[in-house]
């Protein structure tokens, strides 16, 4: 019998204990502020920072979208980024993608301080995250709560052989870098990988995040593995289905995320998580 991991209760437990640190900040005269800054008319960016500044408002933080027009330069851009950097009431600063063609995006991740990267990008931080720093440091979110919600349904992944496919540096790196820092031995799968699905079927953990509509099925599934079904795809109908053939994946594997319901809700959930944790080291010195 598959178990479906409840993403939505997971960053619902996520939100509250935000919520409570949030609570303590404000008591010692500190809020957590965020600055998402989004460029252009994208409606699903839109739709997600609208999403991401109603939570972090009903947690009790400082929240600001700064909405810019399609024809920002690069050097406006930059400016702006400077001022969050240098503004002591935003502890995190996020840049939505995707970004207009003229705007040159690793520039913009460079730009950002490292101790306001909420999103965990900088080369600073994905290097602390590569050789496992001891320290406090933001990590990419949507890996950071696939890591939650292995943790809450009991998942150890240490001595376990875990498959992530996909090698972004939004979640398949990093997802793998975590997993190897929770003693996996990790493969990191991708289009160019030789028979992929054959790969999948090693997995005791598998990963998939590709934005392929049904890319992996039960039949490349080893019997009683953990899915996590990172994709946000439609198919033909327009409907929103994952990476996972969720109906043939059921009753092949252990645990498995739906779409949606699954990865989604712990992204933002985290993501206010790493806000609020970026405004107590701030406020510790750390």
């Amino acid at each position: 019998m598959t178990t479906i991991i409840d993403g939505k209760q997971v960053a619902k437990q996520v939100n509250q204990a935000t919520q409570a640190e949030v609570s303590k900040l404000v008591e010692r005269g500190v809020q957590p502020g965020i600055a998402v800054i989004i460029v252009g008319e994208d409606p699903a960016s839109q739709i997600y920072v609208r999403n991401k500044n109603r939570k972090a408002t009903k947690l009790g933080m400082h929240s600001i979208v700064r909405q810019l027009p399609a024809t920002t330069t690069q050097a406006e851009l930059l400016s702006i980024i400077a001022d969050y950097n240098a503004d002591d009431k935003i502890h995190g600063i996020l840049v939505q993608s995707p970004l207009p063609k003229q705007i040159n995006e690793p520039l913009v991740t460079l730009a950002i301080d490292p101790n306001k990267d909420v999103d965990g990008f900088h080369p600073t931080n994905v290097g602390k995250l590569i050789t496992n720093y001891a320290g406090h440091y933001p990590i990419a979110n949507t890996p950071r709560g696939i890591m939650t919600m292995l943790a809450a349904y009991d998942v150890d992944p240490a001595g376990k052989h875990a498959v992530v496919i996909g090698r972004s540096t939004i979640v398949g790196k990093p997802m793998a870098a975590l997993l190897t820092n929770a003693n996996a031995t990790v493969t990191l799968a991708h289009s160019k990988t030789v028979d992929l699905k054959a790969v999948a079927r090693t997995a005791d953990i598998l990963v998939v995040a590709t934005g392929i509509a049904h890319l992996i099925t039960g039949a490349d599934i080893k019997p009683g593995a953990t899915v996590i079904d990172v994709g946000m795809d439609r198919d033909a109908n327009g409907k929103l289905v994952g990476d996972v053939d969720f109906e043939s994946a059921q009753g092949v594997a252990g645990l498995i995320t739906p779409v949606p319901g699954g990865v989604g809700p712990m992204t933002i959930a985290t993501l206010m998580q790493t806000t609020v944790e970026l405004a107590k080291w701030s406020d510790l010195g750390e």
